[in-house]
């Protein structure tokens, strides 16, 4: 019978399912996740038919079947690959797949789907997180183009920029009270909201560029373009690297609001 906090968790996230006794069945949701496992099932080797969703369990003996660990996050929360990302719908795919293969509903299973539920549900929430988050999601893409930036560097930051955090750092220090911090609060938020937007446009730009440069080449042959939506991604990169200064000063002000 489902309880502890196997039952809390689908209380909180409303997906407590009604009339399950024993062994989970796959709901109709759950079905149309989990797929076949291209390579053959590790638990009865049954080989791979033809994919279907996830391929989270094997569809001859319903074992929980290892992570794909080379598949993206967007494709993982399925998301288009945008940093425009709708959240809630973000939110509904991440309870649905922690309902699927989080470790409270395979406690009395084998200890390869236990491990294998660890990996999935760490995956998972992973992947959440990153894609929540305007900034590291911003950063994942990059990464999925092979483009990352180092902790810590300035990447080439303009004077006037790195004086402005600057200040904004000593006036966080100097800050006595309350009213001070949420002052600069409220600036670093319009910054973060207004870069967010920047880098949203920089991103579609890009994208919109490379996808018009695609269907040329496969028209008319190679083109030499492709430099317009690279600086597109170039300047994604720079907005980037100014909101995790922004976000570093953020993280101070939380820190300075907790109490001695």
């Amino acid at each position: 019978m489902w309880g502890g906090r196997a039952g809390a968790l689908l209380r909180v996230w409303g997906l407590w399912p009604a009339g399950v006794l024993g062994r989970r069945p796959l709901s109709c949701n759950a079905a149309s996740l989990a797929g076949s496992n291209p390579s053959g099932c590790w638990n009865c080797g049954s080989p791979g038919g033809p994919v279907r969703g996830d391929g989270f369990f094997c569809p001859q003996c319903r074992a929980l079947q290892p992570p794909d660990l080379t598949r993206d996050y967007f494709s993982l929360m399925d998301c288009n690959r945008s940093f425009r990302v709708d959240t809630a719908k973000l939110q509904q795919r991440y309870q649905q797949l922690q309902r699927l293969v989080h470790p409270d509903f395979f406690s009395q299973r084998s200890q390869t789907e236990k491990d294998f539920s660890e990996k999935h549900s760490t995956l998972v929430n992973d992947a959440y997180k990153t894609l929540l988050a305007p900034l590291s999601r911003g950063l994942y893409l990059l990464k999925l183009r092979g483009v990352e930036i180092p902790e810590g560097t300035d990447y080439e930051m303009d004077r006037q920029f790195l004086m402005e955090i600057m200040e904004m750092n000593e006036k966080l220090a100097e800050a006595q009270s309350e009213a001070a911090m949420k002052e600069i609060e409220s600036v670093v938020r319009a910054k973060q909201k207004e870069l967010t937007d920047n880098v949203s446009r920089a991103f579609e730009r890009g994208q919109s560029m490379e996808d018009a440069r695609v269907l040329v080449d496969f028209l008319s042959g190679p083109s030499t373009s492709s430099s317009k939506y690279k600086n597109d991604f170039e300047k994604a990169k720079e907005i980037l690297t100014k909101m995790r200064y922004f976000s570093n000063v953020e993280e101070k002000i939380k820190l300075k609001k907790i109490p001695v």
